[in-house]
């Protein structure tokens, strides 16, 4: 299945000169998300893993799903002031200030294998932070999976030593 034809590309959002890859024609087909999964999954047969953890917020259509076909739970990691609980905090930077991500304190466990998710990778700012924050907790990151990667901003360095798997790149 092609599933760049399930990938809507929006000029000038959110703001001008962007080219938003919108993933919402492909979260309405549930063939395309089922094949979806299925691609996400196919490099987990038979290994153990413990937790999912995603993104906010558009990680978490396929955390979920990925979490639920593995058997294992599943960690928000979020904005700041978005978790009820006792967080961990991690601030990144971006590319006019900084951002920052939290995780529940109790979400991962010391030695957990962790899969993180999220739908596009693109400057791997956001996706560092929430491997630093796995770590944080002790546990280990298997692998940062994502439905997009946007070559051109080379995110893959901020992961440099990490497993990453992209179903789609441009």
């Amino acid at each position: 299945m092609d599933l760049s034809k399930y990938i809507r590309t929006v000029e000038n959002f959110p703001k001008n000169g962007v080219l938003f890859k919108d993933i919402t024609p492909l979260l309405a087909n549930s063939e395309a998300m089922e094949y979806c999964v299925d691609q996400l999954l196919a490099s987990w047969e038979n290994r153990e893993i413990d937790k999912v953890a995603a993104i906010e917020s558009r990680g978490f259509f396929f955390g979920t799903l990925l979490a639920q076909k593995l058997k294992v739970g599943f960690v928000p990691i979020r904005k700041p002031g978005k978790l009820p609980y006792h967080t961990l905090k991690e601030t990144y930077q971006l590319e006019y200030g900084t951002d920052a991500l939290e995780v529940h304190i109790d979400g991962i466990s010391k030695g957990d294998r962790v899969l993180l998710h999220d739908d596009v990778l693109a400057t791997g700012g956001t996706a560092r932070a929430a491997c630093n924050l796995i770590e944080k907790l002790g546990g280990i990151v298997l692998q940062c999976n994502f439905l997009l990667e946007l070559e051109f901003l080379n995110g893959r360095d901020q992961l440099e030593g990490y497993s990453v798997h992209s179903l789609l790149k441009y």
